[in-house]
Order: structure tokens, then sequence, then C-alpha cells
């Protein structure tokens, strides 16, 4: 079989089982096994040997093994980040937040950046390549997410603190430029709803967050609140249905002005922004 043929008979087994990008998906697994490009898989012949190995990822995949996991990276951004069990897998949307963040600070000298909840390092390891003059502090409870972060953030200049992020970093307070944060921010009861790539396999301390997915939202706001210098801004993510309930969070503590909740690029609520009041 071609390539063509394959990936025909991939993306139909894995849209069978459920996956939401089986075209995509089964493209990019013979990219992997083939080690080129995607566009370059029609200039090449496939081996027997990768058609087996092709064959043991589609059904890895099928059973709903994260994408991620089985090629051992996902991009952000500008940069390609190590992944797989232990770490929750960035995603697309998080980008906007960086990026919001960054337009912020555009004309800030060498600013101090935290990113709490720091996970694989994507969004401190962004910062930190994007603005090669910033200083970062990324802050991670997790010893397993650690071993993926540091293998990120090596060479960025960015510092990793294995810490819970509640109280975290005293000796930055009230100087830091920015705080930005992908926190834990799914209810429990949302068990049912939530994808089986992102329940079986994504860390729970990455997912969960009580009973209303705002528990560590609201330390992430106290946190925030400690370390941003006046004027600082702040950038959190949530889930689509917290478009109200997490800028709350924020708004309730007194701390902060011009809180307001953000899209993403698909026009779903997505992340709380605002600023350290002058006080």
């Amino acid at each position: 079989m071609n390539a063509r043929q394959l990936i025909a008979a991939a993306s139909t087994r894995l849209a069978d089982a459920g996956v939401a990008s089986p075209d995509y998906d089964a493209t990019e697994l013979l990219a992997f096994v083939c080690g080129v490009s995607r566009t370059r898989l029609s200039l090449i012949e496939i081996t027997a040997d990768q058609q087996t190995r092709y064959d043991e990822l589609v059904a890895r995949r099928a059973q709903r093994e994260p994408l991620q996991h089985l090629t051992g990276t996902a991009a952000f951004r500008y940069r390609e980040l190590a992944v797989g069990p232990g770490v929750f897998v960035p995603r697309p949307e998080t980008e906007v937040l960086v990026g919001w963040i960054l337009d912020r600070l555009a004309d800030v000298k060498s600013p101090l950046v935290v990113d709490l909840c720091s996970g694989s390092g994507a969004i401190a390891g962004a910062v930190a390549t994007e603005r090669p003059d910033s200083t970062v502090h990324a802050v991670e409870l997790s010893p397993e997410a650690c071993v993926w972060a540091r293998r990120n953030l090596e060479g960025t200049g960015a510092t990793l603190h294995e810490r819970d992020i509640d109280g975290c970093l005293p000796e930055l307070d009230g100087r830091v430029d920015a705080v930005i944060a992908n926190p834990p921010y799914i209810p429990l009861t949302a068990w049912e709803s939530v994808t089986t790539e992102v329940r079986d396999h994504d860390p729970a301390l990455a997912l969960w967050s009580g009973d209303d997915g705002l528990d560590e939202i609201k330390v992430v706001a106290a946190t925030a609140g400690r370390l941003l210098r006046p004027g600082g801004w702040f950038g959190c993510e949530h889930a689509d249905v917290q478009g109200e309930s997490a800028p709350a969070v924020f708004a309730a503590t007194g701390l902060f002005t011009e809180v307001r909740d953000q899209l993403d690029l698909s026009g779903r609520h997505r992340f709380t922004t605002g600023r350290r009041i002058h006080s």
C-alpha cells in the first residue's frame, strides 16, 4: 500500500474509534514513523517495517492514547516540546493567552514574569525565548511534570521551581510584571464530559479543581495579587463555561482592575485578564 492508501485506511479506523481529527492524526503518525514531513509522504516508499510500526501506533491511537504521547512532541507557538505520560499536553488555545501577555509587555524593559502551574514549561519557555531580555520563573508542584519541564526549559534561561504555587516566590512579592497561569479548572462533576484522551492520560493534578473548578483559580488570584507590581498584568486560563465565574474570582479579591474575559480563536471564553491596582 502507498502512503495515501495507508492514511485512508487508518483515518477510517480512527474515525470509527471516535478520534476527533482522524485524517490529521493518521497523516501525522505516518510522517512520524517515516521520519519525514507530511508533505513528503507521497514521495517516499513505505517499507514493511514502517507499515508494521504504523499499524501499531494507529491501534494505540484508536484506543484514544494521545497523539502527542505517541510522537513524544507537542508544538507550542514557535517551539517543539517533549511530552508524555505524567505531564499535561499543552493546547493551542493557551498560545493565545501567551500572545496576549507578550503584547502587554511589549514596552516593558527586561520584564519579570512568573508562570504558575507550569506543567511542561510551555508558557515559561515561550516567554523566555520570545522575550530573551525577560527573567522567567516557572512554578510546578508535580515531580513527574517537572521532569518534562526541566527538559523543555533547558537553554531558555527560565528557572523552574518544584513546589506549590500557594506561598511561592515570596522574594518577588510586588515586583513581577506579569503572572500567567494555566491551572487545573475542570469541575469534578464534569467527569463524564471530558474526552477520553484527557481523562485517561493527562495527570489528574492538572485537570480537576473542586466541585466548581475554581479552587486553584482562587489560589492563582491570591498569588498573582501578592506577586504583581502595581499595574502588573495577569492572565489565567479557564474552561469555556467559566467566562463569568473565573473573572468574578479575581474581581472579588479587590486587588485588580480592568478584569475581563477573553476569547480564544474559536470564539469561546478562554482566559481572564486584568491588572494589579495601584495602591
